[in-house]
């Protein structure tokens, strides 16, 4: 895989069972990637680790006065450089390319795996985290992958140059292949140390990424409460948590480094001082003794990769067991394993929507009207109904446990693959994200084409939002269309935003549309209009509704209530005022003091306040 040729078609599906799995199967999965990255590695290593017998040959052919062999030991030197300028520039090259493609590959893991479980996702793991995730993970894992071939070409070249002394210089070869893999082990002893001290500062540093996410997001509320220097207060004391805690690892790794020099060092020495006295005794030559004195300089470069790999991993491992942790989430709890076949049905099913936790049905081309008195449950049992993972939808079970799916013509839609559920039903909630854009482009979406845009926004009383945008348009035809909205249509108000929004849904166009209060930051006279836009678009598409608007729930074919995660009444909306105080209650935001007293004056009053209900709404 190559740069050029990104995103993949298919990232695969990951070992998501520990962080050093993960890690692995990202490995396996660019295998040729890393081959090449070691063979270029070994030519260039190798070509290092060769130079001092050039320059051995170079000053032994000078003492010897020997201009034939001066010739060839110059020849073989240029021979290298080429060799060390070519390996280097192409082990660049592939590590990179392993860095950026390893990378890319744990990105799209974790858009899929976003885009699967949609707004659950923020219920089920922090936002921090997956920010953390998302951005700084997937760099220290690329940084592990692309470490790990020049790992390997380092490792492979002490090997060659311990055996390479050994044939050339026995006396000398054996003291330096005894004291190459202490070298290369001594450090070992105080990685586990320096692990948890990384780990540590990585767990401090997300908690306060998490903090940092969550105040952003709150801002507004903070602000009005007067708890922002609070918040503000505790993430500075986070922040120096984070602070100490890397300073903490860094003296660990300093003192890594520190061993990495003074071994290497007293090696050094012990090589000179023995080779000394060997050239002294004429057992070995002059040039022989800088042979072995360069190969042992030199072979401080391929140890830095044994220090370089293990920060590398012991970074990555966190990082990797974070990744993992977002990527094992699944869509519900009997969600399909990675080895389950996909089910045989692949066609969009049609017929009632069908929630058996609850029991709520909404019939197949009609407007239903649900009515739940808690605001969370609505939401929860908004996105239960597109197939979004959720958890106690059915309120008041407390159990934690993920609820049956719910069923499109009798077929559960966990069962469907994503993009077969996703397009035939969706959930606007309560709070949609407009994208920064000209209009045109947030109204380009996936849509069946049977409703245009201009339809759309007229059923969603998007008037008043055009005339504002064309008169805010830099566009000469001053046309709506080319205005461009701020991010999350922040230059909006929210009740223009809600009806942007709602619009972007019709023009969707889907088989089953789910709004959750799609009304609720507009005025009285809008609302009423723009419910009966909806119902009047949406003529033969089934269409559920979350909302406790009389305007609305009048509109409806059918009005559902829900109470304590059962649906308890079913019928329209004048008779279930008449029939169900509990629906009353909700819709009229009647308390328990009014009811009780309508209760006491008895039902001919009742009936007299109903009916003046009825004329307000």
């Amino acid at each position: 895989m190559q740069i050029r040729d990104l995103p993949y078609p298919d990232p695969g599906v990951p070992d998501v069972r520990s962080g050093p799995r993960f890690l692995y199967w990202l490995g396996r999965n660019q295998l040729g990637g890393q081959l090449k990255s070691l063979s270029w590695g070994l030519l260039h290593q190798c070509g290092v680790a060769a130079l001092p017998l050039g320059v051995g040959l170079a000053v032994q052919a000078v003492v010897d006065r020997s201009g034939s062999r001066l010739a060839l030991a110059a020849g073989l030197i240029a021979l290298l450089g080429v060799a060390i300028a070519l390996g280097d520039t192409m082990l660049h090259r592939t590590a990179v390319t392993n860095w950026i493609t390893a990378a890319a590959r744990v990105q799209q893991l974790l858009a899929r795996r976003t885009a699967e479980l949609g707004s659950a996702l923020t219920r089920r793991v922090a936002a921090g985290e997956v920010v953390a995730v998302s951005t700084g993970d997937v760099e220290k894992i690329g940084w592990f992958v692309e470490a790990l071939s020049r790992f390997a070409a380092a490792a492979l070249t002490l090997v060659v140059v311990c055996v390479g002394l050994l044939v050339y210089q026995p006396a000398l070869g054996i003291v330096v292949a005894i004291g190459v893999p202490v070298l290369a082990l001594a450090v070992l002893p105080l990685l586990p140390k320096a692990t948890r001290r990384a780990d540590a500062q990585r767990e401090r540093a997300g908690k306060a990424t998490e903090l940092a996410s969550d105040t952003v997001a709150g801002l507004r509320v903070l602000r009005g409460i007067g708890g922002e220097d609070l918040f503000l207060g505790r993430y500075r004391n986070a922040s120096q948590e984070v602070r100490k805690a890397a300073v903490r690892s860094a003296r660990m790794w300093a003192l890594i480094s520190a061993v990495q020099v003074l071994l290497p060092g007293l090696l050094l020495i012990t090589v000179v001082l023995y080779g000394a006295k060997l050239a002294l005794d004429g057992r070995i030559t002059v040039g022989e003794l800088v042979t072995v004195y360069s190969a042992v300089t030199l072979l401080l470069y391929p140890l830095r990769h044994f220090e370089e790999i293990a920060m590398a991993y012991s970074f990555s491992r966190p990082s990797a067991k974070r990744a993992a942790r977002v990527l094992s989430l699944e869509r519900t709890a009997n969600a399909r394993g990675a080895e389950a076949p996909v089910p045989a049905t692949e066609q969009t099913p049609s017929g009632d929507l069908y929630d058996p936790a609850t029991g709520l049905l909404a019939p197949e081309g009609r407007f239903t009207a649900v009515v739940c008195g808690d605001p969370d449950l609505a939401g929860r049992l908004a996105e239960h109904l597109g197939g979004h993972a959720t958890s106690d939808t059915a309120a008041g079970t407390g159990t934690g446990e993920t609820p049956p799916s719910a069923l499109l013509g009798g077929v559960a839609l966990d069962d469907l693959p994503l993009i077969t559920a996703r397009g035939a039903v969706l959930v606007q909630d309560k709070d949609p994200v407009l994208l920064s854009g000209p209009l045109a482009e947030l109204l380009d979406v996936p849509a069946s084409g049977n409703v245009a845009a201009a339809d759309a926004l007229a059923a969603a009383q998007c008037g008043d939002v055009l005339a504002a945008l064309a008169q805010a348009s830099a566009d000469s035809t001053d046309d709506p269309m080319r205005t461009r909205i701020t991010e999350r249509g922040r230059s909006l108000s929210g009740g223009q935003r809600q009806r942007l929004a709602l619009a972007r849904s019709l023009v969707t166009d889907p088989q089953v549309l789910v709004l959750d209060e799609p009304t609720s930051a507009v005025d009285s006279h809008t609302e009423a209009r723009v419910a009966a836009g909806v119902k009047r678009l949406r003529t033969g598409r089934t269409t559920v509704v979350f909302a406790s608007s009389p305007l609305v729930l009048d509109q409806a074919d059918r009005v559902v209530l829900v109470h304590e995660g059962e649906v308890a009444a079913v019928g329209r909306h004048r008779e279930l005022l008449h029939t169900d105080p509990r629906y009353r209650a909700v819709v009229t935001r009647e308390t328990d003091d009014e009811s009780a007293a309508k209760a006491a004056i008895g039902r001919p009053m009742e009936r007299g306040v109903l009916e003046e209900i009825e004329e307000s709404a």
